[in-house]
């Protein structure tokens, strides 16, 4: 089974699935079919994935709200604060009770800012404070 894994993933979940839901309605299944160590895997990665996306989303608001205030006379400001905070609630409807120990707000604060250009219509960047003062809450929150 774990070559079938190998080869073709969406067959494999396919299989898998199917297995796992005669299982649950009380069927009796072939032991051997069923690739635990996989299976395992991919439910551990299901998680880290939606934490990943939540840090991702996270990190575009935040580098969003701080093209704002440094370039805070361009014309894009609107457009950069509203993505923002479609980002925002995108990070909140995916965020989970869970991830808030795992969510690093100082390493995501890190990551918007070096993801600033160096300029934006020939201008330079106002300075930025180095550390992020908004909370998590705050970030998921609706404060602009």
């Amino acid at each position: 089974m774990s070559d079938l894994y190998d080869d073709d993933i969406l067959l494999w979940s396919e299989r898998q699935s199917a297995s796992l839901r005669r299982r649950a309605a009380g069927e009796l299944v072939n032991e051997r079919d069923l690739d635990w160590p996989n299976i395992a895997e991919e439910i551990e990665s299901v998680g880290s994935e939606q934490l990943h996306a939540v840090e991702s989303l996270l990190v575009q608001a935040l580098a969003l709200r701080l093209k704002a205030q440094a370039w805070p006379t361009s014309r894009e400001v609107p457009g950069w604060l509203a993505e923002a905070r479609r980002f925002r609630d995108d990070a909140g409807s995916r965020f989970s009770p869970s991830m808030r120990q795992k969510i690093d707000v100082a390493k995501l604060y890190r990551r918007a800012l070096r993801a600033l250009p160096e300029t934006i219509d020939d201008q330079s960047p106002l300075p930025l404070p180095q550390v992020c003062a908004a909370t998590l809450d705050e970030l998921l929150g609706d404060q602009s």
